[in-house]
């Protein structure tokens, strides 16, 4: 008899702590309208023609610049910071709205990558060995002179 009451309370014990755990866990994330508007703010900006894109390798920070419409824009783990040289603000995304901007700006920052290396493989004007040749001839007349 008493190790069923024992489990019985146990059982009890594990219920309640299950319905305490599921009203406070949310099944949805708000998105407030400030959120709405910096993620839009960043969409428009990462598409924009103008835009410089940076990448901080050890603080995984993305940095976009875009003179043109005066917007510093600094995306870090699931906040961004917008200056427009008279405003700074300091926005908290949700995780899929984060998760959307840093796709789209590893998307853009690819696609100028591969047209930037397209371009530079399409100026190549010599082989390796004719550039081997003249850094010889060229070290060779610092040689003898």
């Amino acid at each position: 008899m008493n190790k069923f009451i024992i489990r019985f309370l146990k059982r009890l014990r594990v219920r309640f702590n299950k319905i305490g755990r599921s009203s406070t866990l949310k099944s949805y994330e708000e998105i407030e309208p400030y959120e709405k508007t910096a993620f839009r703010i960043c969409v428009k900006v990462i598409s924009h023609p103008n835009s410089e894109f940076m990448i901080a390798p050890m603080s995984n920070k993305r940095f976009i610049i875009n003179e043109e419409l005066n917007l510093f824009i600094i995306i870090d783990h699931i906040r961004v910071e917008i200056t427009n040289h008279v405003f700074h603000y300091d926005v908290k995304l949700s995780s899929r709205d984060f998760e959307r901007v840093s796709y789209l700006y590893d998307t853009e920052t690819e696609k100028r990558r591969t047209s930037l290396e397209v371009e530079v493989k399409g100026n190549i004007q010599n082989s390796l060995q004719k550039v081997l040749m003249k850094i010889d001839n060229k070290t060779k007349k610092g040689f003898t002179e």
